[in-house]
């Protein structure tokens, strides 16, 4: 519904760009275009976003960064296979997906990688922005779709740390779309600083924690006394796999109970439990026991269960917030993007943690870009 100026075209430069989530982004969009599917999960495709001056869709490039070499292709048809993406819709995008795997360069550090920071970032930096050169792009928005890393410690920067700041140096916006540290690390303030640009992060919120903050709330406002909430989380996949390590499963759950305790006021007792369950593939089951108080003390219980798909969760959610960083980047805006944390379990910047009050400010946010008055500078 969002027009981009004639004849120009975006980059979008994922990190992880082999994964689940990033050929569904890749093969989503593609479908999209081409009016094989309908935009279904995509908010900047609904009525509030008209006019906004959003990228289209068929303007969209797509590259990125890897440690794995399984073609797109081969993955989608993986992925098809596993009811992720729907039957023929491989074949039918192939020649995009194979378009987007040509522009995926080597990640790292690898095993044995004796490149020490500095040259790790020159290296990525140098990719970004090549493909921005080679496809005469007006402007690439980086997106960390990565499997989650453990939390950082010390001064050492994680390989998500890395390409965050290989993003900037190329000059591009960036987007967290993981629990991962990113631009979180203090060696990186000052660049992110210095930088002008927009960025946004982090973790997206597509399951569990949506639906917490969007119940959350409600027991708020209805003065409902919140005792405990707890949640166990079955999941496979390459993020099963990842999680399973119990320092990126802490880093993960930090966005989720974040959520809870800004909505509540305090957070309420109770842990939210990963599981990796390898069977499951791609699909994930979240299970929630939430325990209130009621009028006189009256002691109750709400239990939830969300099913989903993640790759299909979040790739419509990859489209938007490229879209929208780019168009705030094309605006002159810089700094944390606050008005985004409707995306994300653990938002920059400043910003309200119920999800109704989140979309109210994405909404504003989209007359910003449509040339209003609002956040940035």
């Amino acid at each position: 519904m969002s027009a981009s100026r004639s004849g120009s075209r975006v980059g979008v430069w994922l990190i992880g760009a082999r994964g689940s989530v990033a050929t569904t982004v890749v093969a989503g969009c593609a479908a999209v275009s081409a009016g094989l599917h309908p935009p279904t999960g995509m908010v900047t495709e609904t009525a509030a976003f008209t006019d906004s001056g959003l990228p289209a869709l068929p303007s969209l490039v797509f590259g990125g960064h890897d440690t794995v070499d399984c073609p797109l292709p081969k993955r989608a048809e993986e992925l098809a296979a596993g009811g992720v993406l729907p039957p023929g819709l491989p074949t039918a995008v192939e020649s995009e997906l194979a378009a987007a795997d040509r522009e995926i360069r080597p990640g790292g550090p690898l095993p044995g990688d004796t490149r020490d920071e500095p040259a790790l970032i020159a290296s990525f930096t140098h990719d970004i922005q090549d493909f921005v050169r080679r496809h005469d792009l007006t402007r690439a928005v980086v997106v960390n779709v990565a499997s989650t890393e453990p939390a950082s410690t010390g001064a050492a920067l994680p390989p998500s740390s890395l390409y965050a700041a290989a993003a900037l140096r190329a000059g591009c916006p960036y987007v967290n779309f993981t629990p991962s540290t990113g631009l979180h690390h203090p060696e990186l303030a000052a660049l992110a600083a210095e930088s002008a640009l927009p960025y946004a992060g982090r973790d997206g919120k597509t399951g569990q924690t949506l639906l917490r903050a969007a119940l959350a709330p409600m027991f708020t406002q209805r003065a409902l006394a919140v005792r405990a909430w707890s949640g166990t989380n079955l999941l496979g996949g390459g993020d099963g796999a990842a999680l399973a390590d119990p320092e990126a499963a802490a880093a993960k759950n930090a966005g989720k109970e974040r959520v809870l305790a800004d909505t509540l006021g305090t957070p309420p007792e109770g842990e939210v439990h990963i599981d990796d369950v390898p069977a499951l593939g791609d699909w994930k089951t979240a299970w929630d026991h939430i325990a209130f108080d009621g009028f006189l003390g009256t002691r109750m219980i709400l239990q939830t269960i969300w099913q989903g798909c993640d790759s299909a969760l979040a790739a419509p959610l990859i489209l938007d917030l490229a879209r929208l960083t780019a168009r705030a980047h094309e605006r002159g805006l810089s700094g944390p993007l606050s008005a985004l944390g409707f995306y994300f379990k653990d938002p920059v910047g400043s910003g309200p943690a119920a999800l109704a009050d989140q979309y109210a400010e994405l909404v504003r946010f989209g007359d910003v870009l449509r040339g209003g008055e609002g956040e940035g500078r």
